[in-house]
Formats: structure tokens, sequence, C-alpha cells
């Protein structure tokens, strides 16, 4: 499961990395996604990528150290809960697959992790 879980933590962690960097450079389709459809304030976007970014350097730590891993694996399925959680509030179908998908591999994240230690 350790191997399973390395490959999983890195690839988590691009796709945050690159969420992250959306977010940094305010990409349209982030802006349009986040801001306007769901109302997220662009002056949260700096915290939101940061968040992101340290989820990201904590799956990859994690892979020397479990308890790090298994930190950043629930911060990051919380993060992804939420963003689900505002897409649906606001009825917005079209945008709510990217942190689906990233909220079913953080889970996969944490369950590999816990049960490789």
């Amino acid at each position: 499961m350790f191997i399973a879980y390395t490959i999983i933590a890195v690839l988590l962690s691009a796709a945050l990395t690159m969420s992250a960097s959306l977010k940094l450079r305010r990409a349209e389709a982030s802006v349009r996604g986040i801001h306007e459809v769901v109302g997220v304030p662009l002056s949260w976007f700096p915290y939101l990528s940061g968040c992101e970014c340290a989820g990201a350097l904590g799956l990859l730590l994690g892979i020397a150290w479990a308890p790090i891993g298994i930190a950043a694996a629930i911060g990051v399925i919380t993060y992804m809960f939420v963003a689900v959680i505002a897409h649906f509030r606001v009825g917005d179908a079209r945008n709510i697959g990217s942190p689906m998908i990233l909220l079913v591999v953080a889970i996969a994240t944490l369950v590999t992790r816990a049960v490789s230690i």
C-alpha cells in the first residue's frame, strides 16, 4: 500500500499545485467557476492557493513521515468537501466534477497512507 500511497500522493500533489497556480494567475476558468458562479471573493484566491500548496507539500512529506501525510490528506479532504458543498449550494453541476474527483482521490490517499503504517 505504501507504493500506492506514493503514486497517488504525487499525482494529487501535482493536481493541487496546478489548481493553486490557476488561482494565483487568476485564470479565466477559475475566476468564472469559483468567483462568478460560486461567489468566492477574488481576495480569497491567494489563501485558497496557499491551502492547496500546503496540502500538496504535506502529502509529499507524508511519503517520509506518515503523520504529516495523514494530516495533509485530512486537510485536502476537508478543503475539497467544502468546495463540493459550495458548488452544490449554488446548483453548479457543471463545475462540481473537479473538486469531486479530487475529493475521492484525497480519500484514497488517506486510506492508502493509513493502512501502510
